[in-house]
């Protein structure tokens, strides 16, 4: 107990522990099939919280875990018995939209960073959930609605800020730290606590973009086609075919709710006015789509 009241002290943010009103609710992940109960979570305000969490983990020899978004399939934001390093309150953006780059703190959602950017008429091509955090979307490669035209999001990435297991900070990029760079890129975590990252940006304003969803009795149909008519798709245009059970509530048709069904999600990034004229062989390809919020 002494211990962890020492820590708490040198932290600005917040420190939760299994007594905190808010427990329950701050150790979730997105995946509710986690369940898991670190021993304390650190919300951390600055690097400096950040520094002190990992040198706290470190000299008490504990399992630590980092949440940014949240959404990590497996849950590797949360531990059991450990520390969390809470990284959502560190969440400013910074967008230079001359030299079309973003500074992007390490526990900001992609919503964010696409509010941000795109009042600029600028975009990091990463995600396709609006609520899913930038750090470990980036640190796992990023694929999302803009890869065919733009890349992945690691691809956009100049440096990023990193506190390393020994609590100091170092920047990583082409120049400085360039082997901690070429890990960070695609090789996912256990490298430090990235503290903030620089995007590269690209010019990308509005798209053409949305749902398709078919019965299920077309899916082999439309899955044939899809396969064939990917690979030969032009770079402006994005999609990935999924099975889906439509949810029961707004906005999608009552008709619909609880259905399985087949759909391609479309994101189309060339010229608005062709966007009609490029998707009308597709919704011709099977008949009329029983949904259709491409636009």
């Amino acid at each position: 107990p002494a211990a962890i009241d020492a820590f708490a002290q040198q932290l600005r943010g917040e420190l939760i522990t299994r007594s905190s009103p808010g427990y329950d609710d701050a150790r979730k992940v997105y995946n509710a099939m986690i369940d898991r109960k670190p021993l304390l979570i650190a919300r951390c305000d600055d690097v400096a919280d950040v520094i002190a969490s990992v040198n706290f983990a470190r000299d008490n020899h504990l399992l630590l875990a980092i949440s940014g978004g949240g959404h990590n399939g497996p849950g590797l934001g949360t531990c059991d018995g450990g520390l969390v390093i809470d990284l959502s309150q560190m969440n400013g953006i910074r967008v230079d939209p001359v030299a079309r780059t973003a500074r992007v703190e390490g526990g900001a959602l992609l919503g964010a960073v696409d509010h941000a950017t795109h009042a600029f008429g600028l975009a990091v091509p990463a995600g396709i959930i609006a609520s899913t955090g930038v750090g470990g979307l980036t640190l796992g490669g990023g694929v999302g609605h803009l890869s065919r035209k733009s890349g992945l999001a690691i691809d956009h990435m100049i440096e990023a800020d990193i506190v390393l297991a020994d609590g100091s900070l170092v920047v990583a990029n082409k120049d400085q730290n360039a082997d901690l760079f070429w890990a960070i890129r695609g090789g996912g975590g256990n490298f430090g606590v990235v503290v903030s990252f620089l995007f590269s940006l690209d010019p990308i304003s509005i798209d053409y973009a949305g749902p398709m969803f078919w019965t299920l009795d077309k899916s082999t149909d439309v899955l044939k086609w899809y396969r064939e008519f990917l690979p030969s798709a032009p770079d402006d245009l994005n999609c990935f075919f999924a099975f889906v059970v439509v949810p029961p509530g707004p906005p999608f048709p009552e008709e619909l709710h609880g259905q399985t069904m087949c759909g391609i999600v479309w994101c189309y990034t060339g010229p608005l006015d062709k966007g009609e004229e490029v998707f009308a062989p597709i919704r011709a390809k099977f008949g009329a789509p029983a949904l259709d919020w491409v636009g």
